[in-house]
């Protein structure tokens, strides 16, 4: 793969402003976290749905109750994974979550089995697996952040929940700029047929960078001394990472198209710019969960 100049110009500068827009939502409070994943969330619902009608055009049938029903769903998964600092008016938005979660998850099928002709179960599918592609992963998201978030009478005054996230999240951009770097100067052999530009000595070159990057710089500059941790994440964000890239590729291909959106040139939209970040956070969470980080 041929280094091209312009391409990474254009790259690099679309990700400076990418990079400011997330560094605000993630390291501001808790609340600009929630805000800025919840945009993501609906950003990369659009773009799943957009694609599997382009897969299977069945699913463009589908009522906007369905379409934007499914979204609502997801969402309250994530207001029901936020914490004691999370309320509205004296109401926690975790309970506001699970009530919603509740009557979606009862109201919602009755009401598309009932009022919705032609129901195809095969579209209901596509939405469950979009649940558990996209919601479930920024609901657990939410989950993390929670982890160092220490509140009393619903005010806080301890947050050091930013910090696994934007190690995960500084893994898996560091990973994919040191894989493209070093794909674009050595890569020769191909990775898989469903992402042809990738190779296996950019994206184990890649991996190997980002483990070494993460970990001496989160303990020497950002004296992070949980080195295993910053191994873990790292790790998943390598291997998992690009799985997700991998499989969000063989979306785009099946759709038969280069991008999932056009939210950021150079870049693609939602799903291109957090397909790794998908896959790799359940991961991460499930890391936390087993060992209590």
């Amino acid at each position: 793969m041929a280094f091209n100049v312009q391409t990474f110009k254009t790259r690099a500068l679309t990700a400076v402003i990418f990079v400011l827009i997330m560094l605000a939502g993630l390291l501001w409070n808790h609340w600009s976290f929630f805000i800025l994943f919840s945009i993501i969330h609906f950003g990369c619902w659009v773009e799943y749905q957009k694609l599997i009608g382009l897969i299977d055009p069945e699913y463009q049938n589908i009522t906007p109750l369905h379409k934007y029903g499914v979204m609502i769903a997801g969402w309250a998964f994530m207001l029901a994974m936020t914490g004691s600092g999370y309320t509205v008016a004296g109401l926690p938005l975790h309970t506001i979550g699970v009530v919603l979660l509740l009557v979606s998850g009862i109201v919602l099928p009755l009401w598309l089995i009932l009022l919705t002709k032609n129901l195809s179960v095969k579209s209901l599918g596509y939405s469950v697996a979009g649940l558990l592609y996209i919601s479930l992963s920024w609901g657990l998201m939410i989950g993390i952040r929670n982890t160092g978030l220490i509140t009393q009478d619903s005010h806080v005054f301890l947050d050091t929940g930013w910090i696994i996230p934007v190690v995960l999240i500084a893994s898996i951009w560091i990973n994919d700029t040191m894989a493209y770097i070093v794909g674009s100067f050595i890569g020769k052999t191909p990775f898989s047929k469903i992402s042809p530009k990738k190779t296996w000595e950019g994206t184990g070159g890649g991996a190997i960078l980002c483990v070494a990057v993460v970990t001496l710089a989160g303990y020497y500059l950002f004296h992070l001394n949980d080195v295993v941790s910053l191994i873990v994440i790292s790790v998943i964000a390598a291997i998992i990472g690009t799985s997700g890239d991998l499989l969000e590729s063989k979306l785009k291909r099946m759709a038969g198209v280069k991008d999932s959106g056009s939210i950021m040139p150079g870049h693609g939209g939602f799903l291109d710019r957090f397909d790794s970040l998908i896959l790799a956070t359940p991961f991460v969470w499930l890391y936390i969960f087993l060992f209590g980080l």
